[in-house]
């Protein structure tokens, strides 16, 4: 599996989720940003990687409909509900991540 963990400005949320579940066995791990001044600015080719796409918020799964409707060709797009409320790797993060993301991934 290869999970693409989107936020705003892929500098707290998704580069801690890209961390975190980066040595999962069977998963493979990305982000990126959809604000236009992030860090790593989302690419189409980061959409055509993945097998399934971690938003953070509603508000991200939104934009990526409309910036990237074209590209999502029916990709799995999971809204995990997590507030821009963290620092990068924060233990609270990494547990919610945890509880979040687990139940999506291959079991090990």
């Amino acid at each position: 599996m290869r999970a693409l963990f989107i936020c705003t400005h892929n500098k707290l949320r998704s580069p801690t989720a890209e961390q975190v579940f980066a040595s999962w066995p069977g998963v493979e791990t990305d982000s990126a940003g959809i604000g236009a001044d992030a860090e790593v600015p989302l690419a189409p080719e980061q959409i055509a990687w993945a097998t399934v796409i971690f938003v953070m918020e509603n508000v991200h799964k939104r934009k990526l409909s409309q910036k990237f409707q074209r590209h999502l060709h029916g990709k799995r797009v999971i809204c995990l509900g997590i507030p821009d409320d963290y620092n990068y790797m924060q233990p609270e993060l990494v547990a919610l991540l945890q509880k979040k993301v687990t139940p999506f991934l291959p079991s090990n």
